[in-house]
């Protein structure tokens, strides 16, 4: 459950800053986001690895509250929210299969908290404090000491004037991060509904 909770939040390195943050960080007009699609590698530091376990895959927004999430190696796996719903499929013999069970409560209310700061809400958030930085960062640290022991904070990092992110660093102890570095962003294109639906 660590584990998924550290994806999650990392998925809202695509986030986009509210029209307030995007002209105070960027000096920018607000950027209307109907829907957002991207590739990342992310990188995981650990004090008893030699050098990062190194991850990669695409990332799938649409407005107001679908995800999609897939890992491509080393390890095939499809997080998707159709419409608020959340389902997790991992790659077995070339078959998807679903996984079940305890999690998926938490899953959702950890992936609402996503597509809100997708949607622009990242000074809103129950969960986090932002305090934004110059240079295009935005810190978020958690206000209840519960997840503060899993997550000490959250740094996200603008993509020059778009509003997109460059990166997002999570640091779950003194030593270990996870960075999820992002490319070929695409803003507001459409995406066929059967993308949140089927891996």
């Amino acid at each position: 459950m660590r584990s998924l909770i550290v994806v999650l939040f990392l998925a809202a390195g695509l986030g986009f800053l509210s029209p307030a943050q995007a002209q105070d960080v960027a000096g920018q007009s607000p950027v209307r986001v109907d829907s957002v699609q991207a590739e990342f590698t992310q990188e995981k530091h650990l004090p008893i690895l030699v050098r990062p376990i190194i991850s990669k895959g695409t990332f799938v927004f649409q407005a107001p509250a679908s995800l999609r999430w897939e890992y491509l190696s080393p390890v095939h796996s499809v997080l998707l929210m159709d419409d608020g719903r959340p389902r997790k499929f991992i790659e077995r013999n070339d078959q998807f299969v679903e996984e079940q069970g305890m999690g998926m409560d938490s899953m959702a209310i950890v992936l609402q908290e996503i597509t809100g700061w997708l949607d622009g809400h990242i000074s809103d958030t129950p969960t986090f404090k932002a305090k934004v930085q110059e240079g295009g960062l935005i810190v978020l640290t958690p206000k209840e000491a519960a997840l503060a022991r899993i997550i000490s904070r959250i740094e996200l990092r603008l993509a020059g004037r778009s509003g997109l992110m460059e990166s997002v660093t999570l640091y779950e102890g003194p030593d270990s991060l996870t960075r999820l570095i992002f490319s070929h962003g695409v803003l507001n294109e459409k995406i066929p509904p059967a993308t949140f639906m089927k891996p």
